[in-house]
C-alpha cells in the first residue's frame, strides 16, 4: 500500500511504500531525515514532530492508531 509524505503530516506528496503501516512509518522517518540533513527545511517541522511521538509514545499512539487506521483502509495494490 502506499501513503504519501503529506498523509503522514509531511511537506510533500513523496509516495511511501510497505506491506504493513509500520513499514511506511518507518520510511516516513528516514524520508524526513534526509529531507532535513539535506538543508529542506520544509520537512522541518514535520520532523520534529516525528521525533516527539518517538520521545513521548504515550502521547504519539494518537497519531500512530489514526495512521494505521487510515492504511488499513486504503485500498489493495
Amino acid at each position: 500500500k502506499t501513503m504519501t509524505c503529506r498523509q503522514l503530516g509531511g511537506a510533500c506528496d513523496l509516495e511511501l511504500r510497505g506491506e504493513t503501516a509500520d513499514e511506511v512509518i518507518k520510511a516516513q522517518d528516514q524520508h524526513l531525515k534526509d529531507a532535513v540533513a539535506q538543508g529542506d527545511a520544509t520537512h522541518e517541522a514535520a520532523r520534529k514532530a516525528m521525533k516527539g511521538r518517538w520521545r513521548n509514545p504515550i502521547k504519539g499512539m494518537g497519531w500512530y492508531k489514526d495512521t494505521k487506521a487510515a492504511f488499513a483502509a486504503l485500498p489493495e495494490e
